[in-house]
């Protein structure tokens, strides 16, 4: 894996890493076999939910990794949803410390929680404020960890239906990935009506597979430059998912590399201010012909202004006009051929990615599958309190 044999990544500690970023479109291949099994009865589960309600408000929930899962896919569902359902991602950590601001009594609710363990202590808490607050509340789990409590909570509950992930997306490292990816990719199968699926699952898993058999010179380059600051860049769902590419970096590196986000518009807004000569900007171009146009303005002036160390542009199909303004152009399809979706393109971008945060936090001696040894973040969030909410 990634030019790295099993001894390499067991003395650098980033076994499981390397091995959950690796096997994704396997795990995805797997997922896509079992959805087809759920299916006929998770739509009964929601045609029995449209029957009884005329407006019905999706929260898209859970926390850091999770909630990243649920900014990124809610634009895809609003896009193709019914009239009467609309998606919003709201991170379970406002809903427990702000419920009164996302909870409607009177409005049917399906709480839809993403969920690795299904232990986080602010996903069990907005669930519970969900059933006190709400008249007609609805549970989907979509979590990687059957024995969780999330899981456990809607096991006779028939208001909650439970998806499980494939037993391989239960990472064993700290940082999620493989456990983003297909709880992502569930999401997008589970709620998109036939025809409006733009994905080819094929195209996916081989997409998937051919990244990750090129990623390693491409990372082994970028990594050439000592960076101590990496932004990314995209537009649309491509700009949520910068949220979790900088996150994989950050955790990964134990803090190490400052990571940040933004969309490709924003980061003019201010946030432009935090490029110096040790930082590096990855952009997630669109593969949407009119909102490109914005992402390679963009990169056009970074190589303008010069103000850091290295452009890299990530792009499904190769394009002369990217490999000409970025510094280094990376792309799956050499050439021009079927249009791709940007949410095929964000299953894709965030194993690059997932893949230069390991081998970032290997360069510096970190362990990627604990790179936080004291303690400071843990698998399963700890330090948590979580008080009872009057309602009034």
């Amino acid at each position: 894996m990634f030019n790295l044999s099993k001894d390499d990544v067991n003395e650098k500690g980033a076994l499981h890493t390397a091995t959950e970023i690796y096997h994704q479109p396997e795990v995805w291949r797997e997922l896509i076999i079992s959805l087809k099994d759920t299916q006929p009865a998770f739509s009964n589960f929601m045609e029995g939910i449209n029957k009884k309600h005329k407006r019905i408000d999706f929260i898209l929930t859970g926390a850091g990794t999770s909630a990243y899962v649920a900014e990124t896919v809610a634009p895809v569902l609003n896009k193709w949803s019914d009239k009467n359902m609309v998606f919003n991602a709201i991170p379970t950590t406002d809903i427990v410390s702000n419920p009164s601001e996302f909870l409607s009594p009177e409005t049917a609710t399906v709480m839809v929680s993403f969920a690795r363990s299904g232990n986080s202590p602010e996903s069990k808490a907005a669930v519970s404020l969900g059933q006190q607050l709400v008249k007609d509340f609805y549970q989907v789990v979509i979590t990687c960890n059957q024995d969780g409590q999330l899981a456990k909570n809607v096991e006779y509950d028939e208001k909650g239906f439970t998806v499980l992930m494939p037993e391989k997306a239960n990472d064993k490292s700290l940082a999620m990935t493989s456990s983003f990816t297909s709880m992502l990719l569930a999401a997008y199968e589970l709620f998109i009506p036939e025809q409006g699926k733009d994905l080819e699952t094929g195209r996916l898993i081989e997409a998937g597979d051919k990244l990750l058999k090129q990623v390693d010179d491409v990372v082994n380059t970028i990594l050439r430059n000592h960076f101590e600051r990496v932004i990314y860049l995209g537009s649309g769902i491509l700009g949520k998912l910068a949220q979790e590419a900088s996150l994989k970096m950050l955790e990964l590196t134990g803090g190490r590399v400052i990571a940040l986000h933004e969309s490709t518009l924003g980061f003019r807004h201010g946030p432009k201010s935090v490029l110096n000569k040790n930082s590096i900007v990855i952009v997630f171009v669109s593969q949407d012909e009119y909102t490109r146009k914005y992402d390679l303005d963009m990169i056009r002036q970074l190589q303008e202004e010069k103000a850091c160390s290295m452009v890299v542009a990530l792009s499904i199909q190769a394009d002369k006009e990217i490999e000409e303004l970025a510094d280094l152009a990376f792309s799956l399809e050499e050439n021009e051929g079927e249009e791709a979706s940007d949410f095929l393109s964000a299953l894709t971008y965030i194993l690059f990615a997932q893949t230069l945060a390991m081998k970032k936090s290997i360069q510096l001696g970190i362990t990627p599958d604990n790179p936080s040894p004291t303690g400071a973040i843990n698998r399963v969030v700890q330090g948590v309190t979580i008080y009872k909410y009057e309602d009034e």
